[in-house]
């Protein structure tokens, strides 16, 4: 048996050292937990994409009794995207959460449904999307979706 290592570089970087793009777009995502709708986990979502024609576009999490139904953040703003302006190309994507104590000090990560959503629109788009995972004390840049999810499953595999 051979192990094989599978290298991810994730950047760690404070608010005040995002570009003004990048604020910008984790402000929205921060912003769009305030929407979110969350009665049985009490946790809030929330997201923003960022388009190659210069709009961006939030999400949040929206529960539902019938679990099956909830749809999480970082779908809501991509699947609105898609929607809205189906042949712009998904730049970015910020996310961000908070709980019962406010905005989260660390970031959190899309869920595996999430993380293979992202990896269809960066498939349909050909370029790799810039990710930030934002917590209070730092956030989490990082350079396409293979940085969260190393071995994709794509259609290639069908």
């Amino acid at each position: 048996m051979e192990a094989k290592n599978i290298n991810v570089t994730i950047c760690v970087a404070k608010y005040d050292e995002l570009d003004e793009n990048d604020r910008s777009l984790v402000d929205m995502a921060v912003e769009a937990t305030e929407r979110s709708y969350a009665p049985y986990s009490m946790f809030n979502v929330g997201a923003a994409v960022r388009l190659d024609n210069g709009v961006t576009i939030p999400g949040c999490n929206q529960e539902n009794a019938a679990f099956g139904v909830t749809i999480c953040a970082e779908r809501s703003a991509l699947f609105a995207a898609g929607a809205q302006y189906p042949h712009a190309k998904v730049e970015a994507i910020a996310i961000a959460a908070r709980n019962a104590d406010g905005l989260l000090d660390e970031p959190i990560s899309p869920c595996g449904t999430c993380r293979q959503a992202m990896v269809e629109t960066e498939k349909r788009s050909g370029m790799k999307m810039h990710i930030l995972l934002y917590g209070r004390k730092y956030i989490y840049v990082i350079d396409g979706i293979a940085g969260l999810l190393p071995l994709t499953f794509c259609d290639e595999q069908l």
